[in-house]
């Protein structure tokens, strides 16, 4: 079970299935460091490891438990790329920066696959693509143009055809798709608690249960106070994703906090296994709304599905991600359910990160859209470059001005009619 959740979305076979975790306690102390980070997800994790192997002192704050937010809980998908294609990213930021986050993105998956591997992390990693489903006709238009512009950046994809596709998945219900290789899937908290433990043996330290109740100036420097502890430093990096609070002014505003929610068999029969997706990939397919599902190592089955804020409504939607799974895969209709989970992804108004500088020494990156595996990892890795002092037009993603979403404070009942919006277009196949 996930610690501090409410019951609804805490059953998670990811903290069921995790490795043994490292001691983090929380901060009794004043202590010092070059870079404080708020946050133990992959963007913190990411950036901490990073800034210790080029020898800055670093100390990570995290309210609950390494991974404890979307980096535990996530299907574990590696998505390289950005949601928008290519071209976009070059007409919204210009050549030059839509190049380098064209790149940046691309090798994300690329990224996350090293440092597992360089740091021996036990994650249950399959480097075997990241697989697209194409539900109609429209879809598989939209994963052609995608593969077109990538293509047109190097990026090597494989089309898929509806037998192809039917074969690597084990249902016959999409009429085709796109294996883009870069990508692939792993166990999400494992990777966190790697990444965790590899800062920490690198250098870093990390406290767990030491929520930053205050961000205030103390002369050049910056203070963190939390409970029972101080910390001062030059820099700040902020890190804390679909579970920004207000401990920045304004930041919080900036995302829509999505929950996402999973389902997880018992493991399944071998004779159930073979028919289910036999290379290990993860799909996810291209109805708004979407459906995203895969096997874990034990051989259970994942399928996962946007959530919503109400208990009712969350159970309603768990049910539905079940429904889904028996519609795909006839043959699980018999299969016993022992988890069910979710968390907060971190939507943005223009389905791109944000990179801020809040002046100060204090930096926030955040909003990955669902590809937080990927992303995450990449923009820990920029923010480090950033607090290292590398200039802003020389980081691989752009410094963009804080800017909140309009009616933010009625962000559920938004995203509760989006959500009714795109299910009624998915239904009519627009």
């Amino acid at each position: 079970m996930i610690q501090n959740e409410a019951p609804v979305i805490a059953n998670s076979l990811w903290s069921a299935t995790a490795n043994l975790a490292s001691a983090c306690p929380a901060l009794t102390d004043e202590v010092e460091a070059d870079v404080a980070i708020i946050g133990a997800g992959f963007t913190g994790l990411s950036a901490a490891l990073h800034l210790v192997q080029v020898g800055q002192k670093v100390v990570v704050l995290e309210a609950e438990t390494p991974g404890w937010g979307a980096s535990g809980r996530n299907g574990g998908q590696v998505n390289p790329g950005l949601i928008e294609n290519p071209d976009h990213a070059i007409s919204k930021f210009g050549l030059q920066m839509g190049l380098r986050m064209i790149a940046m993105s691309g090798n994300a998956g690329k990224l996350v696959f090293d440092l597992i591997s360089r740091n021996d992390i036990r994650c249950d990693a399959h480097h075997v693509g990241w697989l697209r489903a194409a539900h109609n006709t429209a879809g598989m238009l939209n994963l052609e143009e995608k593969a077109r512009q990538w293509e047109a950046h190097g990026a090597p994809m494989q089309r898929l055809n509806a037998s192809e596709a039917a074969q690597l998945m084990g249902t016959e219900a999409y009429i085709g798709g796109l294996l883009d290789p870069r990508g692939g899937n792993i166990h999400p908290l494992n990777y966190a608690l790697g990444l965790a433990d590899a800062a920490v043996a690198a250098g870093a330290q990390i406290y767990g249960q030491s929520k930053v109740q205050a961000v205030t100036s103390d002369g050049p420097l910056n203070l963190l106070t939390t409970a029972h502890g101080k910390l001062r430093t030059r820099k700040v990096l902020v890190c804390t994703n679909g579970y920004t609070g207000d401990l920045i002014p304004g930041l919080r505003q900036t995302v829509l906090p999505i929950r996402s929610v999973q389902v997880a068999t018992a493991p399944l029969s071998d004779n159930l296994r073979t028919t289910i997706l036999p290379g290990l990939h993860a799909p996810s397919d291209t109805r708004r709304l979407l459906s995203y599902f895969r096997t874990d190592a034990a051989g259970r089955f994942i399928m996962g599905a946007r959530g919503a804020y109400k208990p009712g409504a969350t159970r309603a939607r768990l049910a539905q991600a079940r429904a889904v799974t028996t519609q795909l895969f006839p043959q699980l209709a018999d299969v016993q359910w022992d988890y069910e989970w979710g968390g907060y992804i971190a939507a943005t108004a223009d389905h791109y990160p944000h990179l801020h500088d809040l002046g100060n020494g204090i930096a926030a990156g955040l909003g990955y859209n669902g590809r937080g595996v990927g992303m995450a990892t990449a923009m820990g890795k920029v923010l480090a470059d950033w607090a290292i002092g590398l200039p802003k037009e020389d980081l691989d993603f752009p410094v963009s001005k804080m800017r909140g979403i309009p009616f933010h404070n009625l962000h559920r009942l938004g995203v509760e009619a989006t959500v009714a919006r795109y299910k009624l277009m998915d239904r009519l196949g627009l």
